[in-house]
């Protein structure tokens, strides 16, 4: 298996905590999301690196061991975060480029693909709905909207980030075992790491500030929406409490090549609840850069 190391990318005027593991100019740049960090891809990169990938899991900007971590909302534009991404690829001096997300990991993937910021070969999906599909479910479902009341909650000042550090990040560790299916795969360690990186200083305000520009600047995220080209996965697990499964229906009106593939009794954290599932899945699906 492959090993992971830590090193620092500088792209974009910031300095991006990177894992790495494996070599080579063909890159999986695995984006995650929200309250996570890099660590969220630690049973992908080893695959990918024995897959023939050179795997790169950054710390995304606001979060974790990524400095500096801007503290207004502007700074959180979808546009800035695709030029971090952009970035990162031009960084790396990869030839090929495999695009893999996760919740607003993946958000940024849908749109950075969608706007062909940089030409991609594959791109990956888990649990995250494509943005326009979101919308659009979102404007006719009250169920969803009950479920995504969070998101409503964040764009209040300083009290999302008081409540989700109080009690050593209590919330933050709530999000993850309350939610998982399988609370086995987040024991203390795991909980630990997501809590000391979510109380960095002035993390909690960069990781709430995408939600915050996504509603009050979208930008790219409104639309519109050119079709995706890039064959696509989705991995869906089907337990997720935020958001429910059928936001995957009409996705292939925005995507040339598309595969889903749902796992039943797995929450929102696939990618670390299910990884022997979602990494057969992977290695299955990509084809490698020597296939």
């Amino acid at each position: 298996m492959g090993v992971i190391a830590t090193r620092t990318v500088e792209a974009n005027g910031f300095r991006f905590a990177v894992d790495e593991a494996g070599k080579g100019d063909h890159l999986a740049l695995c984006l995650h999301g929200f309250p996570e960090s890099r660590f969220s891809w630690r049973f992908q990169l080893p695959l990918l690196a024995d897959l023939g990938y050179r795997a790169w899991a950054p710390d995304l900007r606001g979060y974790g061991e990524t400095e500096p971590k801007p503290q207004e909302i502007e700074s959180y534009r979808i546009e800035r975060l695709m030029e971090d991404v952009a970035a990162l690829i031009d960084a790396s001096g990869a030839r090929k480029v495999t695009l893999i997300g996760h919740d607003w990991g993946a958000g940024l993937a849908w749109t950075f693909a969608a706007n062909q910021v940089r030409p991609l070969e594959r791109l990956v999906i888990m649990n995250v709905p494509h943005p326009a599909v979101f919308a659009q479910h979102l404007r006719r479902s009250p169920r969803q909207m009950a479920r995504s009341w969070y998101m409503m909650f964040f764009q209040l000042p300083r009290i999302p980030e008081w409540l989700n550090t109080r009690n050593d990040a209590a919330v933050i560790r709530r999000a993850f075992h309350g939610m998982a299916v399988d609370k086995s795969r987040f024991p203390k360690d795991v909980l630990d790491r997501y809590a000391a990186d979510a109380q960095r200083p002035g993390a909690m305000t960069g990781m709430v500030n995408w939600y915050r520009a996504a509603a009050r600047s979208p930008g790219k995220m409104a639309g519109p929406w050119p079709m995706i080209e890039a064959p696509t996965l989705i991995v869906w697990g089907e337990a997720d409490a935020a958001l429910g499964v059928e936001l995957l229906d009409g996705t292939e009106a925005h995507v040339r090549d598309l595969t889903i593939r749902r796992l039943p009794n797995v929450s929102h954290w696939v990618q670390q609840e299910a990884p022997e599932a979602v990494n057969e899945i992977l290695s299955g699906w990509l084809p490698g850069p020597d296939r």
